[in-house]
């Protein structure tokens, strides 16, 4: 068996309600249900919230609410993994014994199920425990500087200050949309970068929605890849 687990906590701070804000007349959190259902993988997809609004609408997409999540793993300190092994145990409280679980984070429009397939077959086919997307910083990590008080900067990495960037190895970080796990790796709340291999997605799918330039910034590039039909 294998279950998508979306959390979708209500106390959103620096985007009031942003999982069930309209994102091009659709609340936000409907993208993460659709493609988990269009994905056809899951046996069950499951919405774990401590917002009744929100698990109405998530219901109303096609999610299943078995449980509401206490509010001692609601707020905005809790990491990711305790409130997906937490999911993972009510589930089986109400008899489903999932293998692997997919955490899809609930702001995700340009995530694609293809990923979703690609991220699970990375999974069964590696040891470890867990599998998530990354993509390559747009510019060279090891030529990265601090900025001084007074304006001047200086480099983290001086040794690298005049190396050519096309001369440098290449960064990669979390883009934060899925975590495949087996279930023993979540139950065990393992450090997921520290037992996770990669599936590698383009940059331009990859977008941070923490403030509303960032949410304005997305729905002009969802605007434009969906004219193209990239999406």
């Amino acid at each position: 068996m294998k279950i998508a687990v979306i959390p979708a906590r209500g106390g959103s701070k620096r985007i009031p309600r942003k999982n069930i804000k309209l994102f091009h007349g659709k609340p936000m959190i409907a993208y993460a249900i659709d493609v988990a259902r269009t994905s056809n993988i899951f046996d069950h997809i499951v919405v774990t919230t401590d917002d009744e609004e929100i698990a109405e609408i998530a219901k109303s997409y096609g999610a299943e609410i078995p449980f509401m999540r206490p509010s001692n793993i609601s707020d905005d300190l809790t990491p990711t993994v305790p409130v997906i092994s937490h999911a993972i145990k009510s589930c089986q409280e109400v008899g489903w014994f999932p293998s692997e679980v997919c955490c899809i984070y609930p702001g995700v429009p340009f995530l694609s199920a293809s990923d979703l397939h690609k991220g699970y077959e990375i999974l069964i086919q590696n040891k470890k425990g867990y599998t998530f997307a990354v993509t390559t910083f747009p510019s060279a990590i090891q030529r990265a500087f601090r900025r001084q008080a007074d304006g001047s900067v200086q480099p983290f990495h001086p040794e690298f200050a005049a190396t050519r960037t096309q001369d440098l190895e290449l960064g990669y970080f979390d883009v934060g949309q899925f975590y495949w796990g087996h279930t023993k790796a979540w139950i065990e709340e393992l450090n997921i970068h520290l037992n996770g291999h990669t599936l590698i997605v383009p940059e331009w799918k990859v977008v941070d929605i923490d403030t509303y330039a960032d949410w304005e910034r997305a729905e002009i590039l969802y605007s434009a890849l969906n004219t193209h039909g990239v999406i």
